[in-house]
């Protein structure tokens, strides 16, 4: 692999280091900004000469995720966000199997360059990577009249079709591609492998906890309103669009949510790109010819911001929150007996935003005939096995700030070959569509249990799951 490459809109130089070439900041749409803002993405213009692709791409306009730490855009950073990011093997080899990540972060956060998701340990598996930006917020999915919703997911199937256009350049299969993501990312993906519109686009998807939390229409539109209430103008792209990024962003979520948990912005259900939840979208067979492979982390709420006290809310108020049926505090507390009230709510909470979500969506994929496999990540760190601690695993990456959250410093003597047999089964079913465990279907129920020593059980959690099938969520957004 040479360091200069051609791409449709031009050549591009990148870096060679340990054997890896990397192309960073490459435009794949062009600025969402001026006459683009809040529309869908537009085709990138060419460029004559050699683009240096040294660098990241700005961020897409955001707040810093948590207090103290450090913002990954700042508003003279502006709105030209829509870039991609590649990296190759140096050795040359063509029609390498070809991962293309999407980032989390609740819809309203996250940057391809944030350092956790540096593509380098994992292309040295024998893949080409690929990462980039999507608007976030309410640039990439504010409902306004006369545009279309969901702009983040556009923004995500116009990279995509970059892959296709362009990655055989760098090495990779167009035929071969296979989306992954964590969070919001591995909820795009699945929602990406149920919509018409990414037809060709992939034939793969890793869905890594995937979230509750869609929006219907009229809540969109709600949250529009509330917005252009705070900030002093009418709920339309003229009012909005006049008013820079950064005014939209300083109005909070608690003002825009209405008392709804969960972040103001999600995908909506438009009726067009995003039709249902991933679990119903997935259970008309639509994507039945798409691989899955999906998992949770098995203490999935401990990676979120405290949401409510437990001993004031009470575990009922919190499962009628969420629909369950009336006696669904008494079932928690039948099936986890040996669990105190705090343990008892992370667990009612981890089932209910992700592990349901997630179990569902599987199920709804194998009963289809959909190639399925499913995993729980049980490794514990210093706060358990919460959500996100799979992310330094998938990546090889251990010492980043994101990670030591996860795995302290330095990480145990146990990561890297957890490490290394993870990203063998993600590459591995990349390449071939098998990542080295049995698959998932309603009857076996066989599960992956990444460990120490991984292992392979029936379904880790029948009590949750026995409970939440009673109700199963039809709109999670109501939660």
């Amino acid at each position: 692999m040479h360091d200069t490459v051609k791409t449709q809109q031009g050549l591009v130089r990148g870096r060679t280091h340990d054997g890896i070439v990397s192309f960073k900041g490459i435009p794949y749409a062009a600025a969402p900004d001026g006459a683009r803002r809040f529309l869908p993405p537009q085709s990138a213009a060419h460029w004559d000469g050699v683009r240096e692709a040294d660098s990241f791409g700005s961020a897409p306009p955001q707040r810093p995720p948590a207090p103290g730490v450090p913002a990954v855009w700042q508003p003279g950073d502006g709105l030209d966000c829509l870039t991609v990011n590649v990296w190759t093997p140096a050795s040359g080899t063509v029609r390498l199997p070809v991962m293309v990540w999407i980032y989390g972060g609740q819809w309203t956060h996250g940057a391809s360059s944030m350092p956790h998701y540096d593509g380098s340990v994992l292309a040295g598996s024998g893949v080409v990577v690929v990462t980039f930006n999507y608007r976030t917020g309410f640039e990439g999915f504010g409902h306004l009249p006369g545009t279309p919703d969901n702009r983040g997911l556009l923004d995500q199937l116009a990279a995509l079709a970059w892959v296709q256009d362009n990655i055989a350049a760098f090495g990779g299969d167009p035929g071969n591609v296979t989306v992954f993501g964590q969070s919001a990312g591995g909820a795009s993906a699945a929602l990406l492998a149920a919509a018409p519109a990414a037809a060709g686009l992939f034939r793969r998807c890793i869905v890594q906890s995937l979230p509750t939390g869609y929006l219907s229409a009229s809540e969109a539109r709600q949250v529009t309103e509330r917005l252009a209430a705070a900030v002093g103008t009418s709920p339309t792209r003229d009012g909005l669009g006049a008013l820079p990024p950064q005014a939209l962003l300083e109005v909070p979520d608690r003002q825009l949510t209405g008392g709804r948990p969960g972040s103001a912005f999600a995908p909506a259900i438009d009726g067009n790109l995003v039709t249902a939840p991933p679990w119903q979208a997935l259970a008309d067979g639509r994507a039945r010819h798409i691989d899955l492979l999906c998992g949770f982390t098995h203490d999935e709420y401990r990676g979120f911001p405290p949401t409510a006290d437990p001993a004031r809310v009470g575990l009922a108020a919190t499962a009628a929150q969420f629909g369950l049926a009336p006696d669904a505090a008494l079932a928690y507390r039948a099936a986890y007996p040996d669990s105190a009230a705090a343990e008892l709510f992370t667990i009612l909470m981890s089932d209910a935003l992700v592990r349901m979500p997630t179990t569902f969506t599987a199920e709804a994929h194998a009963r289809t005939g959909g190639r399925t496999w499913l995993y729980d990540f049980a490794w514990q760190g210093p706060i358990g096995a919460p959500h996100g601690i799979d992310i330094p695993f998938v990546f090889g990456l251990p010492h980043t700030r994101y990670a030591t959250r996860f795995l302290g410093t330095p990480p145990s003597s146990g990561f890297a070959a957890l490490s290394h047999q993870i990203r063998t089964a993600w590459t591995s079913f990349a390449a071939t569509g098998d990542p080295g465990w049995p698959s998932f279907d309603t009857h076996l129920r066989t599960t992956r249990i990444w460990d120490t020593t991984p292992t392979c059980t029936a379904y880790p959690v029948p009590d949750s799951h026995r409970i939440w099938s009673q109700t199963q969520p039809s709109h999670p957004a109501d939660q």
